[in-house]
């Protein structure tokens, strides 16, 4: 039986925590379980997951659909897209059958590329092997979660390079009943002999085709339109991330807007966040006057999660003028300073 590779090499950079990412996992799952009463995908389709932050790793490997269990999705620092690219096309040599003179292979593997901003690498050698020995050997989608994706990047992948509006809950559904879609299309096809790839209608606006002639070309190394601040829990020494989505406001005079990030939440996330991240990152900080909010800690419920040892380690504290640093296990009294400081960053 000649299989269809179906891979989702998918962004968990700090950007996606959250709902974002809580959306992905539940989106997964549903696409399995649609799968699993088609006939056509149920012959045909064998699925994959990868992930990338600043590591990529394969978090299932490319299996048939009735075996498949949704993942719970990790967390990293970083968006290396050349490390995503790498890693699947190192997938792809290791796994893809090719037609030989004694056996047909599989079909063209299909490819979905989900991402929500920029790369924080120089992505120029993956994007060249990409092209030279994949690009016309699958087919790729690539998806622009929100409005600020580089897509000039991804329009040098693929032509298929799309945007989703993901604002509610039923966008996402919507989104994800699409993606189904074009794997059921895809899997019919190929039952029937044919080898073209045709991606279903559009039946809402929340999914578009992307412009690529007006796509602005973006080569920043950190991803400015969220601010992600790493922290440690005191108590139960576990990491959490603080997320900040940028905010353009109005001034006093015309024509001049200030630049603030806005807090979206704080969420605990596992231990292999470290592992996924990319430890050679650029070094960024940012003034605590452009951050708005300060949230309680997710993992302990310590009404301020938002405290800065002198080691530059950020972690939440009680009620107790002495505390701990989980990062550099010092002792100090803590208090409230006059104006703002800097902290450190992640990439984003």
């Amino acid at each position: 039986m000649r299989r269809l590779p179906i891979y989702f090499l998918i962004d968990i950079s700090e950007s996606m925590v959250g709902e974002q990412i809580q959306q992905v996992e539940e989106g997964i799952a549903t696409i399995i379980k649609e799968l699993k009463t088609d006939p056509y995908a149920i012959e045909t389709a064998w699925i994959s997951i990868i992930v990338f932050a600043g590591q990529a790793k394969t978090l299932v490997p490319l299996q048939e659909i009735v075996n498949f269990y949704p993942p719970k999705f990790p967390i990293g620092s970083g968006t290396s897209l050349s490390k995503g690219l790498g890693h699947l096309m190192y997938e792809l040599r290791s796994n893809v059958v090719k037609t030989t003179a004694e056996r047909k292979g599989d079909w063209k593997p299909l490819i979905f590329l989900f991402t929500d901003g920029v790369p924080t690498d120089d992505t120029k050698a993956a994007i060249a092997e990409w092209k030279l020995n994949w690009q016309h050997s699958t087919n790729m989608v690539a998806v622009s979660f929100g409005s600020e994706t580089d897509t000039q990047i991804l329009s040098e992948l693929t032509e298929n390079v799309l945007s989703f509006k993901n604002t509610t809950t039923a966008s996402y559904k919507e989104f994800f009943k699409w993606v189904t879609a074009s794997i059921k299309t895809t899997s019919i096809s190929v039952e029937n002999n044919s080898t073209g790839f045709d991606l279903p209608r559009f039946e809402t606006d929340i999914i578009s085709k992307i412009d690529l002639s007006k796509s602005p070309l973006n080569k920043q190394l950190v991803d400015n339109n969220f601010v992600i601040l790493a922290a440690k829990c005191q108590n139960s020494q576990r990491p959490y991330l603080m997320k900040y989505r940028k905010t353009i406001n109005p001034s006093g005079f015309s024509d001049f807007q200030t630049l603030s990030y806005k807090l979206v939440g704080a969420y605990q996330i596992d231990q292999n966040y470290f592992e996924l991240s990319d430890q050679s990152g650029v070094n960024q900080k940012i003034h605590t006057d452009e951050l708005i909010g300060s949230p309680t800690c997710p993992c302990c419920g310590n009404q301020i999660g938002f405290a800065m040892c002198h080691c530059g380690g950020i972690h939440c504290i009680g009620d107790s003028e002495i505390n701990t640093c989980p990062w550099c296990e010092n002792t100090s009294q803590y208090g409230i300073g006059q104006g703002g400081f800097d902290v450190n960053r992640t990439q984003g």
